[in-house]
């Protein structure tokens, strides 16, 4: 019987590898839809729950995509529906969707294929947006040196508070810490406490390291590293990390000085605090809005005029090629660029002293309104699902947070009926893989023509 070369085996490896990497942008959805569905089968098992009993599929369908898609939602109750098995699952699924299931994939086929060639290249950028081709064997390791220095950190924050000011024994101290320290910077939102962190809304060593973890999570591995890499020197940083670092300190402040403005004499938020006890929770909630998922208020005590505020931040979310959802800092604030140098009549969308592509422009626009008209679609259909019990303002808020990944809930998901529920799945599931391969589909489909037609300047407005 003939024995096939060991060459040949690795051409046809290598064969395999550029076949299924011929399109790279399809791998990003196939990936996480693989994960949900291997996260739901396990979810399902007795082992899983406190009751031993198989959980229902829909219930176990709804909290993979959640800590898949890093959004936090729940269903049931997470600290008392779930077994250690079943939170276990959880943290791996919130870990996997967080790094990305196509970064995972890669650091497999470096093992496999011992070399990376051009679309496996493109297959990791469209998950982690990386400027540039560059170096992927070093990227793959920054990022994986970035997530366990970062969670590490904060573990080891969190189990000596436990420990020390709550009297955990050291176990369940460092499997609490280590619990929720991946859900912050994954911007996951889970949490092994009921009502959340509102218990812990007064203790800064528990929130803020948890806090911080969520804003460098949610940044973006991009901005974040060059950031690092040139902080000296911010004038030269591209205009990417520029949107994503500037606007994001700029969306924390202004959430903090109107959250803060709103619910200062509120009863059910930061009315029974001190002048320094409502900063500390206003500045983590505000942390927590666009896309931990964390909440250190009860979510529906806000004050009405809180709400506009919040579905706002959700929609806009994090960095690009973060942990968090949302259609992205970047392209918020590109489109603001460019609404405001059309307003000044300036040829250019400029921002500091770099031109925006015009395409960026384009691209920015796209995933803006694609997005609108996803949650405007949610809204109305959970609306009609519900058969009109569920207000407007609750459901566009469920519907922005499942979409934007964020997680913070009015309590409404677990009363939804089956269809509703589904639909909460199916904007999680958009919301995590829509954005980014969208994108990425459209800066890999970008061409060239050899002509233009004539150009007409239709009224606007």
């Amino acid at each position: 019987m003939p024995v096939s070369a060991p060459g040949a085996v690795l051409r046809h490896e290598d064969w395999l590898v550029r076949r299924l990497l011929r399109h790279p942008v399809r791998i990003v959805p196939l990936g996480f839809l693989v994960a949900i569905l291997l996260g739901t089968g396990v979810l399902m098992l007795p082992p899983a729950t406190e009751e031993h009993r198989y959980t229902p599929f829909l219930t176990a369908l709804f909290t993979a995509t959640s800590a898949v898609s890093v959004t936090g939602m729940v269903v049931v109750d997470t600290p008392d529906y779930w077994t250690p098995v079943g939170l276990v699952m959880i943290t791996v699924l919130t870990q996997v969707g967080g790094l990305g299931i196509l970064t995972g994939s890669t650091l497999v086929i470096l093992l496999v294929a011992r070399q990376l060639g051009l679309r496996t290249r493109m297959l990791v950028q469209a998950e982690t947006a990386e400027f540039g081709i560059g170096d992927v064997r070093r990227l793959l390791l920054r990022i994986g040196l970035t997530v366990l220095l970062c969670e590490a950190l904060i573990t080891a924050i969190l189990a000596l508070r436990f420990a020390l000011a709550y009297d955990y024994p050291p176990g369940r101290a460092l499997w609490y810490g280590f619990f929720h320290a991946v859900q912050a910077f994954n911007n996951g939102g889970f949490s092994l406490y009921q009502g959340n962190l509102t218990g812990f809304a007064h203790d800064g060593w528990v929130t803020l390291p948890l806090a911080f973890g969520s804003i460098i999570g949610g940044l973006g591995f991009p901005a974040l590293f060059e950031a690092a890499r040139s902080w000296r020197r911010p004038g030269r940083w591209t205009i990417g990390t520029k949107l994503t670092v500037w606007g994001s300190l700029v969306l924390l402040a202004v959430a903090f000085v109107v959250l803060l403005a709103a619910e200062w004499s509120n009863p059910r938020t930061l009315g029974p605090y001190g002048w320094e006890g409502k900063a500390l929770v206003a500045f983590t909630q505000d942390a927590f809005i666009r896309t931990g998922g964390f909440n250190t208020v009860d979510v529906t005590g806000l004050d009405e005029a809180s709400y506009p505020l919040i579905i706002a931040l959700m929609f806009i979310g994090g960095g690009s090629a973060s942990t968090a959802g949302g259609i992205k800092v970047a392209t918020f604030f590109l489109l603001a660029f460019a609404i405001w140098a059309e307003v000044r009549g300036e040829p250019d969308v400029t921002v500091g002293r770099r031109r925006a592509a015009t395409a960026s422009q384009r691209q920015a626009l796209t995933v803006a309104l694609l997005s609108v008209a996803l949650v405007v679609a949610g809204t109305v259909a959970l609306i009609l699902l519900t058969e009109q019990h569920l207000s407007y303002d609750r459901a566009l808020f469920e519907v922005t947070s499942a979409f934007s990944t964020t997680g913070l809930s009015t309590g409404v998901a677990p009363t939804l009926p089956a269809a509703g529920q589904l639909v909460l799945i199916v904007l999680m599931y958009i919301g995590r893989v829509g954005t980014l391969t969208l994108g990425s589909a459209i800066a890999l489909n970008t061409r060239r023509r050899l002509y233009r037609y004539p150009e007409e300047q239709p009224i606007v407005g």
